[in-house]
């Protein structure tokens, strides 16, 4: 086994790695054995058939595939790590050299970690963020309270308004034909949430239980089913109930059941508290995000492409499994939002960029100041993960191997050069 690394431009690299003849041969009576019980011969049992056999009728080139995959995954993590390459993205690999009684010879392009040159980021000066809570702030929080609290009433002496919620039945047609996906029973909407197209629930106001509505609405120009795109439509509906949330009066109790509080007044006071405390984190990272975005500006650095689709990828996965808390998966967002994931990756491509550019500048800075990280410092980040997860230190530290303390190293280390240039900035 060996291998060599060739420093491409752009922050990109090229392993070369060759594997032996004898290890490759080894991989291609693997494929063998594993793939034996597909070829039909007429002779012999099927999965008895004689590796040299196939080899014969169909060339040893029918094994190639499966011997290759199963050394480039053996052998690519180990060289990668042998390289000391800071890898920053899944590597393209290209076979240059395969066949059977002979090396096996892969190349693996990778994106590696920029050089960052640093410019000016101490005494950074960026505008100062005021903060403060207005009453009329506090009110629409507790607004939110009172709806949360509100009790569901059904209403038959009225028309529906906006904010009622109403079941309806409903169907489309589009110059006079029905048409897929356009008929619902009992459906629950709320009127003024928007969840409907065009004006469908503005149309809907002022209707009454049992009465027959014919709404017109226009199709966007740009919805997901290309057949209703653009085209005018009328949907035939009757409203079955009208529900209205009645809220709870606004008084000590109130203040006493949501917020536990004596009076009104006292809840009042704590609601704004809560509201200027998280008016003062965002001001705060606001803060950070604008001195970040001006030590990136001062300095210089090569970003390779590779790297920044990585993590575009990356940032749809996550985006992926928080959707999945909700109970939807990706492909039904995309149905949802009307947009194609070739379109999501390119929306998250400059916060890609931006989020590869701020751990830069910030390992660079770590270099720079010389920032360590203790034992206790990393002992009190496992410690936060253990409450967030709900378990015990102890277990924690048994699930991680020594890569694992590396990067949380790493990330402690990182947090600590953002605190140093942000304690550094001036407000001005």
């Amino acid at each position: 086994m060996s291998f060599t690394v060739e420093k491409l431009e752009h922050s990109m690299a090229k392993l070369t790695i060759t594997v032996p003849a004898e290890e490759f041969d080894k991989a291609m009576v693997k494929a063998y054995n594993k793939t034996k019980s597909r070829f039909n011969v007429p002779g012999f049992r099927k999965g008895k058939v004689p590796m040299a056999f196939i080899e014969k009728m169909y060339g040893p080139a029918v094994f190639y595939e499966d011997a290759a995959n199963d050394m480039i995954n053996e052998y690519y993590p180990k060289e990668a790590v042998a390289s000391e390459l800071e890898i920053a993205s899944q590597p393209v690999i290209d076979v240059t050299q395969i066949e059977k009684g002979k090396d096996l010879i892969f190349t693996a392009e990778v994106a590696v970690k920029p050089e960052v040159t640093l410019g000016e980021y101490k005494g950074i000066e960026v505008d100062k963020i005021e903060v403060e809570v207005t009453e009329e702030e506090v009110l629409e929080d507790i607004k939110k309270e009172q709806l949360q609290n509100a009790r569901k009433v059904i209403v038959n002496d009225r028309p529906a308004k906006l904010d009622d919620e109403i079941t309806l039945d409903f169907e489309g047609f589009v110059d006079g034909v029905a048409f897929e996906g356009g008929k619902g029973e009992n459906y629950k909407l709320v009127l003024g949430s928007h969840s409907f197209i065009d004006t469908f629930e503005d149309q809907l106001v002022g209707k009454s239980v049992g009465e027959d509505v014919e709404v017109n609405v226009t199709f966007p120009e740009d919805y997901q089913a290309e057949d209703l795109a653009g085209k005018p439509a009328v949907f035939k509906c009757k409203i079955n109930t009208i529900t209205e949330s009645q809220l709870p009066e606004l008084n000590d109790e109130f203040a006493s059941e949501v917020g536990g509080c004596d009076t009104l007044d006292q809840y009042k006071a704590e609601v704004k508290e809560k509201l200027l405390a998280q008016k003062n984190k965002n001001a705060a990272n606001e803060k950070e995000v604008k001195v970040l975005d001006k030590v990136i500006e001062n300095a210089t650095m090569d970003i390779a492409d590779a790297q920044v689709e990585d993590m575009q990828k990356r940032m749809r996965d996550e985006f992926a499994q928080s959707l999945q808390y909700q109970g939807i998966n990706f492909e039904q967002y995309l149905q949802i939002v009307n947009v194609t994931e070739e379109a999501f990756l390119e929306r998250v491509k400059p916060d890609a960029l931006k989020r590869i550019q701020q751990r830069a500048v910030l390992e660079a800075v770590v270099k720079a100041e010389n920032i360590e990280v203790s034992d206790e410092e990393v002992d009190e980040e496992l410690t936060n993960m253990a409450n967030q997860y709900q378990m015990k230190l102890e277990d924690i530290k048994g699930f991680m191997g020594e890569a694992e303390i590396n990067s949380i190293k790493k990330d402690v280390a990182v947090k600590k050069a953002a605190k140093l240039i942000v304690d550094e900035a001036k407000e001005v």
